[in-house]
């Protein structure tokens, strides 16, 4: 009698061991259990794609550039966490933001070499609700534009100093300028967070590093002064840190390597050129960003996705067959100032982007994910550009941003099981290539198998 009391007493303790396990997976999952979903361990690349602990990485992201700036006003914190927050629920796993902020209004970096603790405190802050919420952040050096500073203010700072500068274009040659730019790297990669007692270069939340948003180049529209630039820089990038991946910030426009391929150029050229610096060693991936709305003012919605097409494909082509590296849309979207806008059009111009990127990345690697321009939290009017998208406040455009994510990470899995099936190496095999984009109904299945389900209050 005592046995079998003490046979029952440990079958009950083993059935209250398994229950409590059931309920911490469980518990797990209803977190959202995006750190799992997504690993501890660098993204880098493999031939022409991204891989995550040994298996493809596929992914649909966001732009939040406002990160730190917003972050150094301790009352604004709220709004960084929501965002990352929001866009974790919906499956979003990569965000853009600066890691620049020169002179101005909540300056990083106050003069050359001089830091705003508070505000790199900040972008500890940043980088630590990221890595909380199981996001992967890509994070640019410096502005081609004036906003948050940019290429004009290190050239005014060199002139402070003495020296003697032509104009804003003096940034990708000026030795004086240069050593400055590549102070900033220095002090931002080796950074030590604060919060989570992670530097920078030591730390998997950080995807990638960006050179520049947007370089351009006025006094030299061939691309070879920016590509000089672009060699030297990332080579010194990779000098510091080189378990981080590495991009341009290129728009994606073409110069003089392909002169053929400048007929996809949106009318003009900038003084880049899209082959011969991704081509270069030290860049891991190649970058393209698309505003149809803005580079062909005046024409139509049916126009606009034509263009869109044109640029998707042409660079999709170059990066499968001539730099053989992955390709991301880091910035596109439409703008509510556009004439003629409504919600109903820019939700059809995004599944438009998403199902190209989506048939791109099933045929042949390449195409590896897409950050739509930009999301932003609530009470951040005075923020939006145009193009903020506030995750919650528009059903219908979050519930097309999470069924793109839900069918990369579904995706994803697919190709792995292809590779093991089918052995590694091969661009595209025919499971993939008639693998469809899945329907909404088919992707909250998948989402509810890997534990991703939300309710739709949650969800949209």
């Amino acid at each position: 009698m005592a046995s079998c009391s003490r046979r029952i007493s440990h079958l009950f303790g083993l059935a209250a061991a398994l229950v409590a396990l059931l309920l911490l997976v469980l518990a797990c999952e209803a977190s959202g259990s995006t750190v799992a979903r997504n690993g501890a361990g660098f993204v880098r690349t493999q031939g022409p794609r991204f891989v995550l602990n040994g298996s493809p990485f596929l992914f649909n992201g966001f732009n939040s550039y406002w990160l730190m700036h917003v972050a150094a006003d301790p009352s604004e914190r709220h709004k960084v966490s929501e965002v990352l927050r929001d866009a974790s629920a919906a499956g979003l796993s990569v965000c853009r933001t600066w890691a620049f902020g020169d002179g101005g209004d909540r300056a990083l970096q106050i003069s050359p070499g001089i830091y705003d603790e508070r505000v790199f405190q900040a972008l500890d802050f940043a980088i630590s609700e990221a890595k909380k919420h199981g996001i992967r952040l890509i994070l640019s050096f410096v502005n081609n534009y004036n906003d948050f500073g940019g290429r004009r203010q290190y050239a005014q700072w060199a002139r402070n100093a003495g020296a003697h500068v032509n104009g804003d274009d003096d940034f990708y040659t000026h030795p004086t300028i240069k050593g400055y730019y590549k102070d900033h790297i220095r002090r931002v990669v080796t950074r030590f967070n604060t919060i989570t007692r992670i530097s920078y270069r030591d730390d998997p939340t950080i995807m990638a590093w960006e050179l520049v948003n947007e370089p351009r180049c006025q006094a030299d529209y061939s691309g070879r002064t920016v590509n000089e630039w672009t060699r030297e820089m990332a080579s010194f990038v990779k000098s510091l840190d080189r378990k981080h991946l590495l991009e341009i910030g290129m728009e994606g426009f073409y110069g003089d390597t392909k002169p053929e391929k400048k007929q996809f150029n949106p009318g003009y050229q900038v003084g880049t050129d899209f082959i011969s610096s991704n081509l270069l060693r030290d860049v891991d991936f190649a970058t393209i960003h698309a505003y149809p709305d803005q580079w062909l003012s005046g024409k139509d919605d049916k126009a606009q996705l034509v263009f869109m097409q044109r640029w998707m494909s042409s660079h999709w082509e170059d990066s499968r067959t001539i730099l053989k590296k992955p390709l991301v849309i880091a910035e596109f979207g439409k703008s509510s100032r556009d004439p003629g806008y409504s919600l109903r059009a820019r939700d059809d111009y995004m599944s438009n982007v998403y199902r190209i990127t989506y048939g791109y990345a099933r045929s042949g690697g390449t195409m590896s994910g897409s950050l739509i321009w930009q999301l932003m939290a609530q009470g951040m009017d005075s923020y939006d550009d145009g193009y903020a998208v506030v995750l919650g406040r528009n059903p219908s455009t979050t519930a097309i941003m999470s069924r793109q994510a839900h069918a990369m990470s579904a995706l994803s899995h697919l190709v792995a099981g292809a590779d093991d099936a089918h052995g590694q190496g091969q661009e595209a095999h025919p499971r993939l290539m008639n693998h469809r984009h899945p329907s909404r109904r088919a992707l909250l299945h998948q989402a509810k198998q890997h534990g991703h389900h939300r309710s739709s209050s949650q969800l949209l």
